[in-house]
């Protein structure tokens, strides 16, 4: 089935100290991948990248279907994704960018790599895709960067 737009507004709005602030606070939220060394987490940050919910799964798709079964559980759940963004600790896979674009998230960053139909789908869709998040650098995967590297 076609996706529907992504909130394009909100995903530009991101900025990249904000993305790497989050995923920096992700890793201390990761109990079980502290446990075992082999659970995904996801998460939904505040436009400022403050963490409001994470999930964590052996699983990354698992992850952030619990992180979305969270956001729907909270009352006024419809408007998370104006000005806030997931962020994962995997690669960015086309079903994860599929899962945020149907629910109306404006981007999504990975500490990894996306693959060449999560770049692709999101560029068609309109989400922000935002990928080796690592350190002070992230690159853009969106159709107006055009994969440029971004620092904070």
């Amino acid at each position: 089935a076609p996706l529907p737009d992504a909130v394009r507004e909100a995903g530009q709005a991101v900025a990249p100290a904000a993305v790497l602030r989050a995923l920096d606070a992700l890793q201390a939220m990761q109990v079980l991948q502290a446990e075992t060394g082999g659970c995904h987490a996801a998460a939904w940050a505040t436009p400022d990248g403050q963490l409001r919910h994470w999930r964590e799964d052996v699983g990354r798709h698992n992850a952030l279907d619990k992180l979305i079964g969270a956001l729907a559980a909270e009352p006024g759940w419809a408007a998370a994704g104006e000005g806030g963004f997931v962020v994962v600790s995997s690669r960015a896979s086309h079903e994860l960018v599929s899962k945020c674009v149907r629910m109306g998230l404006g981007t999504l960053a990975s500490i990894s790599a996306p693959t060449s139909m999560a770049i692709a789908m999101a560029r068609r869709s309109g989400l922000r895709l935002l990928g080796f998040c690592r350190g002070e650098r992230a690159v853009d995967y969106s159709a107006e960067a055009a994969s440029q590297s971004i620092a904070p």
